[in-house]
């Protein structure tokens, strides 16, 4: 996802001119800033056999049009899954349990941690969701 330049002065062989190179600079090709949340949060889905799964985490990082996050099931990419993120009892009125249910699909998967055997899933998020109150 990045790409990185260097930044050193070369001379041309041919014509004896210093070119310059850039220093190392991470690129983010991210349309919107990501936050790092440790959020609670259920994942529903299918796997790929079409048997139903529920499985809980904590996420990763979110923005406005995805999240990241780390699970047990053995998804793919496409596959749709719906989250219930449970949101700080402060962001609620009279400091009330919230959650936030949404939906999206897969569109990236890391590759499958051996040791702990848990594989990193990167979601975008579909425009509707829900705020719910325990309530």
């Amino acid at each position: 996802m990045t790409k990185t330049a260097s930044s050193k002065k070369t001379t041309s062989k041919k014509t004896g001119q210093k070119k310059s190179k850039l220093s190392p600079l991470k690129v983010n090709r991210r349309r919107e800033w990501r936050f790092d949340l440790p959020l609670s949060a259920k994942i529903i889905g299918k796997l790929p056999s079409g048997k139903k799964f529920k499985e809980n985490t904590e996420i990763e990082n979110i923005s406005s049009s995805g999240v990241y996050f780390c699970l047990d099931s053995g998804v793919v990419i496409g596959s749709k899954l719906n989250l219930v993120i449970e949101m700080p009892k402060e962001l609620g009125k009279k400091k009330q349990k919230l959650k936030l249910c949404l939906g999206g699909l897969t569109v990236r998967l890391e590759e499958l941690n051996k040791k702990e055997k848990r594989q990193g899933v990167a979601i975008r998020f579909e425009k509707r969701y829900e705020i719910l109150s325990e309530d």
